[in-house]
């Protein structure tokens, strides 16, 4: 029978394996945290599902659960992290301050990492530089996946990126986090392990035709969304979260499933921006833009699916079936 776990539970057990896998207290704590804000969302692909190989990862040498992130800012509004190839999260949240401190003072700042890896669901990130008021466009790159237009061989990631707004009061008013491809990767790979068949449209295999087949999608490349803007998009993504961060390109990233091959190296690149600095009435000025959306009929925002899982979640926990449990506790 699948177990009912409160967050706090999701929370504490997800910093219990980590650690036994080789993480720093540190390391853990910070990665735990992204565990449990995942399934509070309902982003099911980014929680529980994936700390087996965020273990697998430690154990392994892809990710380093010792690594001391070193932070520097060569100029006032530019923040500059390695990873030292650990995990992401805590070396975003080392560059933190620094970022926000740089945003209000100058009005802009950016901050980017390198050697680092899976930052778990980017929205999440840019939503604490709107609970911070800033606007927050957060970019990160992931191993090669996508195919340019006409082609089949990958040469950029699912590449997301994501923008979360600030609603005056401590709170997000608005928020959007969309990748490159069609649909996450780890939709693609859940549904392998799961032994499920994709939508059309998804993928391609290989020799660069339509599959609705997950395994030979992982060995094709992802379908760009909104054919050559989507990549267009990924492509503006590799050129500030890799090429700028001084990241590992997509196409030398090793990948973040399985054991094959050493650290990803991968990037991100943080921009905030405080509004303030610019002109009088933002916070009114998107309510009314909030307002003209919700104003027609059958219309959502971006992100309002995540707000309305986060009810869901507080109040009948994560559930976790019996065959990820003995895994995570194995």
């Amino acid at each position: 029978m699948p177990q009912q776990l409160s967050l706090a539970e999701v929370e504490d057990l997800s910093f219990r394996r980590l650690v036994a896998a080789g993480a720093s207290d540190l390391a853990a704590q910070s990665v735990a945290r992204s565990i449990r804000a995942a399934e509070r969302d309902g982003i099911r692909s980014h929680g529980l599902m994936y700390l087996p190989i965020y273990m697998e990862h430690l154990r392994c040498g892809k990710v380093l659960g010792a690594a001391v992130p070193l932070v520097t800012q060569p100029r006032r509004a530019a923040v500059v992290v390695d990873a030292a190839n650990g995990f992401a999260h805590p070396a975003i949240d080392a560059g933190w301050q620094a970022l926000t401190l740089a945003a209000q003072s100058e009005g802009v700042a950016t901050m980017t990492i390198s050697r680092s890896y899976n930052c778990g669901v980017l929205g999440h990130h840019a939503e604490r530089l709107a609970e911070a008021g800033l606007i927050g466009l957060c970019m990160t790159h992931a191993p090669a996946s996508i195919a340019p237009i006409g082609g089949s061989v990958p040469v950029i990631g699912t590449n997301p990126f994501s923008l979360a707004v600030p609603d005056g009061q401590g709170g997000v008013a608005l928020s959007i986090d969309q990748s490159a491809s069609v649909v996450a990767k780890s939709e693609v790979m859940m549904r392998a392990r799961r032994g499920e068949a994709l939508p059309e449209g998804w993928a391609l295999d290989a020799q660069g035709q339509p599959t609705t087949s997950a395994e030979d999608a992982l060995k094709g490349s992802m379908m760009p969304s909104g054919g050559y803007k989507g990549f267009g998009i990924g492509l503006m993504v590799e050129v500030l979260a890799s090429a700028m961060a001084g990241a590992n390109s997509s196409r030398t990233a090793s990948p973040f499933s399985g054991p094959a091959g050493g650290p990803p190296g991968t990037g991100q690149c943080f921009i905030a921006f405080d509004p303030v600095a610019y002109a009088d009435g933002f916070s009114e000025r998107i309510a009314e833009l909030i307002a003209a959306v919700l104003a027609q009929d059958g219309t959502r925002l971006p992100g309002s699916r995540r707000r309305a899982a986060r009810a869901m979640t507080a109040d009948q926990g994560v559930s976790v079936d019996d065959a990820l449990m003995a895994k995570l506790i194995a």
